[in-house]
Order: structure tokens, then C-alpha cells, then sequence
């Protein structure tokens, strides 16, 4: 696929809806970082206290087979916000910035009039790039908020970033970074009431480190929770990078007591985001804004949360890859979807919800036909790309520059292919938890060629 012009972007949909006299809508994207999808009250796990996510999804539709382009945050907000895969857009691992040049939904946004605003971690690497977001608000503006000693309390408090202790903070909400950004996404609702807008608010809950505000930790009873399946010889017949990476963390020899307590704080960690989700939420809907306003709720990847003994994401499996998304039009339809959707989707089937034309020469294709029951031509896989990222797979980063991990997805079959070690290839429909590896079951080797072919091919588009 031949890179598209930001011009050619920006231009596309030359027949809108405000062209054809008819409304446009504002839109509300609220993105979490690291929410596994069946970790809410909505997609089922009622130990999940997600009142506010649920009631979005009341007057949602809610998709329950959506897919990350990359289990990894900054490579997979970069193709949320430009309907392309990783190795078009060019930021490939946790240190690439997202190139200038590249269009975003914001500019196309921008260019019809509307102010567009990123409010929470977008996760851009290079913060002087603000990729069509002309009112930014980052982490850096919440430390400006606290003192350097509230600063530090709070680091060393909550710990490594990485870390998956799970404990609750005695600390005051302005400690929250989570907690001042809704605050400002709040205020921009209110400044923009009367104005189109584009709005991207962004949490950095419930990504580690699992220490979330005292009161949300309280909520769960590490001792009542329900752990993953964890055999004991659990990644031994896939990818050797995983166990490797599992057992330097510690993960592998997670004792269950210690792997509840992980779970119950990253539980508290997506109850405190959800509080905020609906802290936004009911302002757009005091001020009337739910009327003409398209709400998104999704997350950037999933997190494994002990699944496989492992934490965080830089997976392919279900929990890391998979993610939730809700999606309410003013007066549009309710119900669940199980087609396959991409979240490269997202960029051309938004702009065409809030009545702006099309989007064409993307990786990402429009659903919108679905939602509205027309005449849809269903994905027949899900395509995901990990590129091994410094630092943070391995300590020897033995796997950095080397080819990525391609996933092919479809309603059966889970495919990561990997070139130059040994892929993975589980029957869903039998093994949903992907334990059993049949990469070597020699009567499945024209699924293997076919998912093969499957995976290169994406991968050159």
C-alpha cells in the first residue's frame, strides 16, 4: 500500500454531511491505557466495578471481538490516530516517535472547523509533535501541578512503573494524574460547548504500577480473587522469548497469594479510571453534549494480568491483544457486535459517524455499514504486529532489530508468526485459553501456509 498524501487525507470526504446540509456530531474519544477487555462489569467480569463504563455501554453499541494493531502503547496509538499498521506510520517500539508528516484523525478533524483537544498520556515520545491536537495537556502539565515534594511522595510511593505489587494509596485525589486530567477534560467541555470539538481524553490507569487510590484498592478482597488458569509448564511450547521474559520478571514464580494481591490492584487501578470516565461523561451529558456527541470508550492494549503467569502486555495472546470498545451515536443503535473489528478501523468509521464524508487509502476500513445493519463485508481475520522493544522484553535485548511477531486472528485459528523462531499456532475453538501450541501437528500445515501467506501480506501493505 502506497503511503497516502496528508493532503489526500485531509481532502477525502469532499461530500459531507455539512456540505449535504445535514448535522454533524462533536466526538469523545475516551482511551484507557492497559484495560484488558473482559475486565469490566459490561463485558461480563461483574467482580469489575466499572459503573460508569457500563453505563456507556447501556447506550452503546459494544463490540466484543475488537483487536490493538499492536500490544504495545506507543505503536498502537500512533495507528489509532492514523488508521495505519506499525510499519507504515513508523513508530514501531516504546522509543519512536510518531513522524510529523503522517496525518492524524486530528487534522482531518481540524480541517472541517472542529477544535481538537488531547487531555491525558497520548504517549507521543516526542511531545513537541502534537499531530494535529491544538490544545495539549500531558503528563509534564500535570507535574507542573504538584510541588517537587508532592512529586517525589508520590514516586516513591506508588514505585516502579512497572511494577505489579498490588497495594492502595493513603494519598490525597491531587496526587492523581488521572484524577486532574478529567478535571481539564471537564473544563474543556465546558469551553467548548457551543463549538464543534474533537476531544481525546487519555488515562494512564489501569497500567501498572497497580497502586491505585486507596479507597478503589479497598473495593477488592485479594483472598476472593479469582486467578487465570496457570499450569505449571505454561509457555514451555511456544515462543522462548516469553518464558524468558516471564521468568526474568519474576512472574513465573509468582506465588498465587502474591498474584491475587496483583489483581486486586490492578482491578482498584480500572475502578479509579472508570470514576473518571464518569466524571467526563456526566459533564457531557449536564451540559447537553450526549445529544450531538459520538462517545468512544476503548483502551490502547490488553493487559495479561497473570494470564500465563505473565503481566503487562508485549503479547499476543487474548488478554493482551484483545480490547474494549463502546461506541454511542446520538440516536444511533445499542446492542453487541461479535465481528472482528480492527482499531485502525476506528479513524475512517469515526469521521463518517460524525457526518464528515470518507476516509480512503488507510489500513483501517470503515464499519460504520455495520452499525447502522447495511450491508457489511465482515473482516475475516484480525492482523497485529509487535516489534520487540528496547529495554523492556529482555534485559540482554537479544530480540531487538529483529523481525516482529505478525498475529492473524480469525474466528478459529490464532497464528504469531515469527521468521526466524518458532511461531505459535493455537485452535481457539478448542483451546481458548491458548495453551496447546499445534504449530508442529503436521495435519495443520495448510493452515499454517495459509496463515503464513496471511501475515506477509499484511505486513508489506
Amino acid at each position: 500500500m502506497n503511503q497516502p498524501s496528508r493532503r489526500e487525507i485531509l481532502q477525502a470526504g469532499a461530500v459531507s454531511a455539512v456540505n449535504r446540509g445535514e448535522k454533524r456530531f462533536n466526538l469523545l474519544f475516551l482511551m484507557s491505557d492497559q484495560h484488558q477487555r473482559a475486565a469490566s462489569g459490561c463485558y461480563g467480569r461483574k467482580i469489575v466495578r466499572t459503573p460508569n463504563i457500563d453505563s456507556i455501554a447501556k447506550n452503546a453499541v459494544r463490540f466484543n471481538s475488537t483487536y490493538c494493531p499492536a500490544p504495545v502503547c506507543v505503536p498502537s496509538r500512533g495507528s489509532l490516530i492514523t488508521g495505519l499498521y506499525a510499519h507504515k506510520h513508523g513508530a514501531r517500539i516504546l522509543q519512536d516517535p510518531l513522524p510529523s508528516e503522517i496525518p492524524t484523525i486530528a487534522h482531518y478533524f481540524g480541517e472541517r472547523g472542529y477544535t481538537t483537544g488531547a487531555i491525558g498520556k497520548m504517549h507521543f515520545v516526542d511531545e513537541t509533535r502534537t499531530h494535529g491536537f491544538t490544545h495539549r495537556l500531558n503528563e509534564a502539565s500535570f507535574h507542573h501541578a504538584l510541588t517537587p515534594d508532592d512529586r517525589k511522595k508520590f514516586r516513591e510511593a506508588s514505585g516502579d512503573a512497572g511494577g505489579i505489587d498490588g497495594s492502595g494509596l493513603d494519598l490525597p485525589e491531587r496526587f492523581f494524574e488521572d484524577n486532574w486530567f478529567a478535571g481539564r477534560a471537564v473544563e474543556f467541555l465546558h469551553q467548548n460547548k457551543t463549538k464543534p470539538f474533537c476531544l481525546w481524553a487519555s488515562f494512564v490507569q489501569p497500567h501498572t504500577p497497580f497502586r491505585p487510590m486507596k479507597k478503589y484498592f479497598d473495593l477488592y478482597d485479594p483472598a476472593k480473587m479469582v486467578l487465570p488458569k496457570r499450569p505449571a509448564n505454561d509457555l514451555e511450547s511456544g515462543f522462548e522469548g516469553h518464558l524468558i521474559r516471564a521468568k526474568e520478571r519474576g512472574w513465573y514464580q509468582q506465588s498465587d497469594e502474591g498474584a491475587r494481591r496483583s489483581l486486586a490492584g490492578y482491578y482498584g487501578n480500572i475502578s479509579q479510571m472508570d470514576a473518571n470516565v464518569g466524571r467526563i461523561y456526566d459533564a457531557l451529558r449536564e451540559l447537553g453534549l450526549d445529544k450531538n456527541t459520538v462517545v468512544v470508550y476503548t483502551s490502547d492494549h490488553g493487559e495479561l494480568a497473570g494470564a500465563h503467569r505473565m503481566w503487562t502486555k508485549h503479547a499476543m495472546f487474548e488478554e493482551a491483544v484483545g480490547v474494549p470498545l463502546l461506541i454511542s451515536v446520538p440516536g444511533g443503535p445499542r446492542g453487541v457486535k461479535t465481528e472482528i473489528i480492527e482499531q485502525v478501523d476506528l479513524f475512517p468509521t469515526l469521521v463518517e459517524l460524525c457526518g464528515l464524508g470518507a476516509v480512503n487509502g488507510l489500513h483501517g476500513r470503515s464499519f460504520k455499514p455495520l452499525m447502522d445493519g447495511k450491508r457489511y463485508t465482515r473482516r475475516e481475520f484480525a492482523y497485529s504486529e509487535y516489534w520487540f522493544c528496547r529495554s523492556v522484553f529482555t534485559r540482554d535485548d537479544r530480540y531487538v532489530g529483529k523481525d516482529p511477531i505478525l498475529m492473524v486472528r480469525t474466528d478459529k485459528w490464532k497464528f504469531n508468526y515469527l521468521p526466524w523462531s518458532r511461531s505459535e499456532l493455537f485452535d481457539l475453538t478448542n483451546d481458548p485459553g491458548e495453551f496447546v501450541n499445534r504449530i508442529d501437528d503436521t495435519g495443520l500445515s495448510g493452515v499454517v501456509r495459509e496463515m503464513t501467506a496471511i501475515a506477509r501480506r499484511q505486513f508489506i501493505q
